[in-house]
């Protein structure tokens, strides 16, 4: 971990929005998913909510070079259903808005994205379902010039982020870390000590202390208490 390294994780971490994320109601392909995981990256975004058939979803097992190595950078979450995607965001007082044409649908650019957030993109057969619609704090859509009636459901997350993020820099937003202390230093371990962390998730142990420099504090204690967890599990 050089120095110039660590700074640039320090100061990514500042600028990440925990109050701003995107849901993805049964995306399937994994371009987009990978995709949409790497505009969040690229805008500040930590979190993806993805309503996954299962809980085994990993961004590192798409194949597409879409993702960039997003899966090193962004957490995924997942959820059995949209209903309790949405409602999970609307129970800590976060906005879901769904990009979907209606009636009610109003231009993403008049939306104010500096309140918390979650942008919701549907499926890219049928778009955004009727529960989610119904359940949707608000609609948003992008004005169209050409014959064509929408974007790729990756080009239109990707759009809608850039505006959340050029509303909260103007805002001074990305001028003070908003991630709590815990999630910083979780993130930051994560980061630094990619195969550290595994090893203590792997065998459910808390995150050792790092240096200054990004360095565990004390390697030989920890490679000693992943050893005895490992002995103990193996048993």
């Amino acid at each position: 971990m050089t120095p110039e390294r660590l700074s640039c994780v320090i100061n990514t971490l500042n600028r990440r929005q925990p109050d701003l994320s995107v849901i993805t109601d049964e995306v399937y392909k994994s371009h987009n998913l990978a995709a949409i995981a790497r505009s969040c990256d690229a805008f500040g975004v930590q979190d993806v909510h993805c309503v996954w058939p299962t809980t085994t979803y990993r961004l590192n097992s798409v194949t597409s070079a879409a993702a960039a190595g997003s899966e090193s950078w962004v957490t995924v979450n997942t959820h059995p259903d949209i209903e309790a995607a949405i409602r999970s965001h609307q129970q800590r007082g976060i906005k879901v808005c769904a990009a979907h044409l209606t009636d009610r649908a109003i231009d993403f650019r008049e939306y104010d994205f500096t309140q918390p957030t979650a942008i919701l993109m549907g499926t890219e057969k049928e778009g955004v379902s009727d529960a989610a619609s119904e359940l949707a704090d608000e609609h948003l859509i992008i004005p169209m010039l050409g014959m064509v009636h929408s974007f790729n459901v990756s080009v239109a997350a990707a759009i809608i982020l850039c505006e959340a993020a050029r509303q909260r820099q103007r805002a001074g937003m990305f001028e003070q870390r908003h991630l709590n202390d815990v999630r910083f230093s979780a993130l930051l371990f994560e980061w630094c000590q990619p195969s550290a962390a595994r090893l203590c998730q792997k065998h459910n142990l808390p995150y050792p202390a790092l240096r200054e420099d990004g360095e565990i504090a004390d390697p030989q204690a920890f490679s000693q208490q992943v050893n005895a967890q490992s002995a103990h599990t193996s048993r």
